[in-house]
């Protein structure tokens, strides 16, 4: 069991609807990932079981209140980001209280929070180490995610993007990259955005949180090469550690192509009754 050594107090804008956030995550002893969403006092806990959506993004709601509560008032978007701090950190084992139904979205990638984690100090260790009993197979035309048996961990995620400097390319994350994909930031086409706002989303994209996709080039310097394509690796970070364990903590190859939430949420149902143990 892996949690924080103190609390952590944040707040920041949401992404989707450029709302003000405020975050206290407290440690736990209970062995969950726990958040409970504005106005409830019944938390649920993160995993694949309480997926709701992953449109536009991942968004989590547990069964009780689906079932109870026509309208999903308490439904937490934006969570990937958020859980996939937690997987890097082997966080699995704390409260979160939000005052809103959205995470913050920072600086657009994991890095905010895995710097509050450390600031806050991590209690605990998790060593235990999975593998996959057999392969993992999702593949639809031009989509494919793939997970085999191995003796290390290996991500290569491969795109095909309408943007010249995003066709045909990928990246595989290794000891040497992992501080790149956590900074990686969200990505969209900057000809989309006007589109997304008048439908209500993405009111909180800024030149700082969003790397705007344009005809030639980005809205923003890079960060790091392929900046985009880490980005889908850290979203996969966090759509796979659903299943409740950390991918971090998987031996086996990883190869996708051209995939997303959907598809990587699918692949994390399928995956949490092939792990096992080494």
């Amino acid at each position: 069991m892996v949690t924080i050594k103190n609390e952590i107090k944040t707040f920041g804008k949401s992404l989707m609807k450029n709302r003000n956030c405020d975050v206290l995550i407290k440690p736990s002893r209970g062995g969950n990932i726990r958040i409970f969403s504005k106005g409830s006092d019944v938390p649920f806990n993160v995993c694949i079981e309480n997926l709701y959506s992953t449109e536009h993004c991942v968004t989590l709601c547990s069964k009780e209140h689906r079932t109870l509560l026509g309208d999903y008032k308490y439904k937490v978007m934006l969570c990937e980001h958020f859980i996939a701090a937690c997987a890097i950190c082997g966080i699995d084992s704390i409260d979160v209280y939000l005052s809103e139904t959205e995470m913050p979205i920072f600086d657009g990638s994991s890095k905010v929070w895995v710097e509050l984690f450390k600031q806050a100090g991590i209690d605990g260790v998790n060593n235990d180490l999975y593998t996959v009993s057999e392969p993992v197979y999702y593949l639809n035309g031009k989509t494919s995610l793939v997970i085999l048996p191995d003796k290390e961990l290996r991500i290569t995620y491969a795109v095909n993007y309408d943007h010249p400097d995003l066709r045909q390319r990928w990246v595989t994350m290794d000891n040497n990259n992992l501080d790149e994909i956590i900074e990686a930031r969200t990505f969209g086409f900057y000809k989309d955005l006007k589109k997304f706002q008048m439908l209500g989303f993405a009111k909180g994209v800024t030149i700082d949180n969003t790397v705007g996709l344009k005809d030639e080039g980005f809205t923003t310097e890079l960060r790091s090469e392929l900046e985009p394509v880490k980005h889908k690796i850290l979203d996969l970070i966090g759509d796979l550690y659903l299943t409740g364990v950390s991918p971090l903590n998987m031996r086996a190859q990883i190869l996708v192509k051209e995939a997303g939430h959907a598809v990587h949420t699918k692949v994390a149902q399928i995956l949490k009754n092939k792990l096992v143990k080494i």
